[in-house]
């Protein structure tokens, strides 16, 4: 059994016996047989399973619609958050804003713990901070395999829950916690908290009644390894050894950085903890989303309730009896006889309306041939660079594609993180050949993939029309442009919306004839700019 995986056990096992006193816990892995083990592991909680969908009258009640008619008079069912032990919170990386301030809310007035299922594709995703923050412990599951998955039996969790209340910490590893919080650049005062709570909870588990450094080491892992501050890449020497004789190497700091600064910064995968820097500073600036808006009557983000059908829709209740509710009087004058409380007219039916978001690919085709490359790729980085800045509200990923010589190449896989993008946009090269056919098949290919794993796909073509490399890479322009239209018209079969930008210093009727094969809107911007292409592609 993997040390991640023992970690990850011990953290479920410290949550179900301290409960809020540690907020949570936050999983960050793709479905499959760890986290469904991980989960199981919590059921003693018995947690309530909520979605990014879930609405107010779910969270804290509402009017139940066919009781009240049923007893004629207004009935109220209970609320989830009024009756759950604990809440299961699936794919919290798309928590909209709205419900995880109802969420935060609740766990500041001592609601229940929440599990942040988090199913985050990219390093640099994360759910909402302000969860994550009131969530106290975080286990990355990624890499342990089946033959990890062996679990020691449930201990004795009611003989914890009774040691808890009455478990101390020492006051020199209290002092190390607080110091490795510190040295490990985290701000928030939640986080040694929870830390503390995390070792009372490990050393009731054991039957102790206080905690050792392997509880503090454990703690540290748990709750402060993924809320520390990289170091920066380019470290320079190493500090000096501390000083015998000053303040800050005193038992606390010195106890800090063995059982503290050590375990923490050895418990995240690689990368993994720069990811989430990255993510929290996103989440400071940017709100959280979920893909392109669609309407829907099933799921989603909750919208104003409309007037419709009840085959339609879901009934909203609370909708339909307040706009029932004036009419009482009339109703009762032309139906004195009905003996019902409540008299509702088909007119005053209103259905549920909510909003679906889709993630979308934006895959950029980029001209990197002759003399006007250098142009044309600073302004494709510009763009990808300001949507992937843009992207975590929009829930939108890039990919650039660029063609040069007698071959295309796929420069930047789709992605959300811009720290990868940078990287992979630095250098790029340019000139040579035109091989658009090419260009556009790589395109077409990305966007495809796209379709098939269930997202929206668009393609952005930036070039000035002069192609004359063939498919099969011969020089020949008049061959090269008939390929080109064989693959434009590809791509309007499988009817992805494109958008074809000219950046030749002459625009001409090449491209406008590209454009209508693709069934693509077409830009003529002879020095095109990183703003004026953001706003033609959200257009």
């Amino acid at each position: 059994m993997s040390v991640a995986w023992q970690r990850a056990i011990r953290a479920a096992d410290a949550l179900c016996v301290a409960g809020g006193a540690l907020g949570g816990l936050w999983i960050r892995s793709r479905p499959g047989p760890a986290r469904d083990r991980l989960l199981s592991r919590l059921a003693p909680l018995a947690p309530q399973k909520i979605g990014p969908a879930t609405g107010d009258d779910a969270l804290f009640g509402g009017a139940d619609l066919i009781g009240s008619i049923s007893a004629g008079r207004i009935l109220r069912q209970e609320g989830i958050l009024s009756r759950a032990t604990a809440l299961h919170l699936a794919m919290a990386e798309r928590c909209p804003p709205a419900l995880a301030a109802r969420l935060a809310q609740s766990l500041d007035a001592d609601g229940p713990a929440i599990l942040l299922c988090d199913e985050s594709a990219e390093p640099d995703e994360m759910p909402p901070a302000s969860l994550c923050e009131r969530v106290g412990m975080f286990v990355p599951l990624e890499g342990i395999g089946l033959s990890d998955l062996d679990a020691p039996a449930i201990q004795d969790l009611a003989r914890a829950r009774q040691i808890f209340p009455h478990v101390s910490v020492p006051e020199d590893l209290r002092d190390a916690v607080i110091a490795g919080a510190a040295r490990l650049g985290i701000s928030t005062l939640r986080a040694p908290l929870f830390a503390l709570a995390a070792a009372r909870a490990s050393a009731a588990l054991d039957g102790r009644d206080r905690v050792v450094a392997e509880d503090v080491s454990l703690a540290a892992a748990l709750c402060l390894a993924h809320r520390a501050v990289p170091p920066p890449e380019d470290t320079a020497d190493p500090p000096p050894p501390p000083d015998p004789g000053r303040e800050d190497s005193a038992p606390g700091q010195r106890m800090a950085g063995d059982i503290i600064v050590d375990p923490a910064r050895m418990a995240l995968p690689p990368g993994l903890l720069t990811g989430l820097a990255v993510a929290r500073q996103r989440a400071d600036s940017v709100s959280g989303g979920a893909g392109q808006a669609r309407q829907s009557t099933l799921r989603g983000r909750p919208l104003v309730s409309r007037p419709g059908r009840p085959d339609r829709g879901r009934i909203d209740a609370i909708a339909t009896l307040r706009a029932a509710a004036p009419w009482q009087t009339v109703r009762r004058r032309l139906r004195p006889g009905d003996a019902r409380r409540i008299l509702i007219a088909p007119s005053d039916l209103h259905v549920r309306r909510y909003e679906e978001r889709s993630e979308r690919l934006v895959v950029f085709v980029v001209d990197a041939s002759g003399s006007a490359a250098a142009n044309r790729l600073a302004d494709a980085k510009g763009a990808v660079e300001t949507l992937l800045q843009r992207a975590y509200a929009a829930r939108d990923r890039v990919a650039l594609v660029a063609f040069r010589g007698d071959a295309a190449e796929v420069v930047l896989p789709p992605t959300r993180s811009l720290v990868m993008a940078k990287r992979r946009l630095t250098g790029l090269p340019g000139g040579g050949g035109t091989p658009l056919a090419a260009g556009l098949d790589a395109g077409l290919d990305l966007a495809i993939r796209a379709r098939r794993a269930g997202s929206g796909a668009t393609l952005v073509l930036l070039t000035d029309g002069r192609a004359n490399i063939a498919r099969d890479t011969t020089a020949n322009r008049a061959r090269a442009m008939a390929d080109a239209e064989g693959v434009a018209a590809r791509v309007r079969a499988e009817r992805i919306p494109c958008l074809v930008v000219d950046c030749g210093t002459r625009p001409g009727a090449v491209l406008k004839d590209l454009a209508a094969t693709l069934g693509a809107g077409y830009l003529a911007l002879p020095r095109v700019g990183s703003d004026a292409l953001n706003a033609a592609v959200s257009a």
